[in-house]
């Protein structure tokens, strides 16, 4: 009877350290860009410099991971100082009311070869909505120093609307800032 203990709890031991790995966001060499139309004719492009997060896998090819990552609004940078400030403001993010944007994934599922969808509750100010988002999977490698990396480009839009960014100014053209915000962010995430 002891030694078949003994045995359940190797196993336990076995199954439950295989079960899951962490991995973070290496910042250095990750992105969170996005882009809009302006005046109907051209785009604006900028980025956030400062966000955190982790991804628990089950598996090496991420199926099913739980994502958490959160995004410092007033790390916002379109090359601007004025329409950073603005951007700041309650016309669009409220970042001194609602300082951090939150994603948290609902769901992680391969679509085909290195594409994957993913899905999960996006909240900005104080509106929480279902994204889904387009996912390829570029791979993982071991770095020169040991680490393991994993490596992915997440592409998808958001209407502004949606979250209460209601500044909508128009000019001749249309409106001055479009209501479709693209996003294009290139992860590196470094196993733990």
């Amino acid at each position: 009877m002891k030694k078949l203990i003994i045995i359940f709890a190797i196993v336990a031991v076995a199954v439950s350290g295989k079960a899951q790995t962490t991995w973070s966001f290496d910042n250095a060499h990750t992105s969170v860009k996005f882009g809009v139309s302006h005046l109907v004719i051209s785009e604006v492009e900028g980025q956030f410099k400062k966000y955190s997060g982790k991804v628990v896998s089950k598996s090496d090819e991420f199926i099913d991971a739980n994502i958490d990552f959160t995004i410092d609004v007033n790390s916002i940078n379109t090359d601007n100082d004025m329409r950073d400030k603005h951007l700041k403001s309650d016309d669009f993010f409220n970042a001194e009311k609602f300082p951090n944007i939150t994603f948290k994934s609902t769901s992680f599922k391969k679509v085909s070869g290195t594409k994957y969808l993913l899905e999960g509750d996006l909240t900005i100010r104080d509106v929480t909505k279902r994204v889904k988002l387009d996912v390829i999977y570029n791979g993982t490698v071991k770095d020169p120093y040991g680490n393991v990396k994993a490596g992915f480009k997440i592409t998808g839009s958001v209407n502004r609307f949606d979250y209460n960014l209601k500044w909508n100014n128009l000019a001749d053209a249309g409106p001055v800032v479009g209501k479709d915000i693209k996003l294009d962010i290139d992860v590196e995430l470094k196993k733990q």
